[in-house]
């Protein structure tokens, strides 16, 4: 029974989770898909629009929360933990996206030579996400690796403190590369600022609200890379190089 939870919940997971990263590309291309459109005002839709908003970065946050994991250990096993996630976050983020309703108002379109520039941009983020995510090795998107090899009770090995890639450069670059995802549209209307301006917002403030669980995950290592390497923007360039080994790998202390 607990092998065939174990595909169910992993095959859910990539389905709905990929699913809805997919849906999400689109949207930051091409605006929104307005499958469902409501009849309402201006106001009416971004107030609709912030509300579901609010729906996702409640469901992101609150799971990711090592006191919502805690809760969560006597109702289902540890092993399944990240993978549920993954499911919730893509169930809510396809329900934001199908939902979204798009604004008449149009605040700026760029010319033809920009938009190419703006295309080139988001090219540019997917190629920084993709080296984020291969310098953390053992990224594990949907949650699927603790399903396959202890589909129990049994806890997983605690992780390393490593720094690679991009992480030498900023704390989070993953969250950085997402942040120019969500501004490389070329066409901005009234919900696209809404959603930029929130997004962006959640975005940082996950950002230090990780930290705490990550300091008091890694305590004194992870203190000396907040004071070596900066949180989202590149501003001290090779600086968190002193954080490597000379082999390119990087360490904790």
């Amino acid at each position: 029974m607990n092998r065939f939870a174990a595909n169910a919940v992993g095959v859910a997971a990539v389905l709905f989770g990929g699913g809805s990263l997919v849906l999400l590309g689109g949207f930051l291309l091409f605006g929104s898909f307005g499958f469902i459109r409501f009849s309402a005002t201006d106001a009416q839709v971004l107030l609709w629009d912030a509300g579901l908003s609010l729906l996702f970065f409640i469901q992101h946050s609150g799971m990711v929360r090592r006191s919502f994991r805690t809760w969560l250990d006597p109702l289902l096993a540890r092993s399944f933990h990240a993978a549920v996630y993954a499911l919730a976050s893509g169930l809510v983020l396809v329900t934001v996206l199908l939902f979204w309703q798009p604004s008449a108002t149009v605040l700026w379109a760029l010319p033809a030579p920009f938009r190419l520039w703006s295309r080139l941009f988001f090219a540019l983020a997917v190629a920084g996400f993709i080296w984020g995510t291969r310098s953390l090795r053992d990224f594990d998107t949907f949650g699927l690796a603790p399903l396959r090899v202890r589909p129990d009770d049994r806890p997983p090995p605690a992780p390393r403190f490593m720094v690679r890639g991009p992480y030498l450069w900023v704390r989070h670059p993953l969250y950085l590369f997402v942040i120019v995802f969500i501004w490389a549209g070329p066409d901005v209307t009234a919900d696209r600022l809404l959603f930029n301006g929130l997004w962006t917002a959640w975005i940082v403030l996950g950002a230090r609200w990780e930290e705490r669980d990550l300091v008091a995950a890694f305590g004194a290592a992870y203190r000396r890379y907040q004071a070596t390497v900066p949180m989202l923007l590149p501003w001290r360039g090779p600086a968190g190089r002193r954080l490597t080994d000379g082999n390119g790998d990087g360490i904790g202390p």
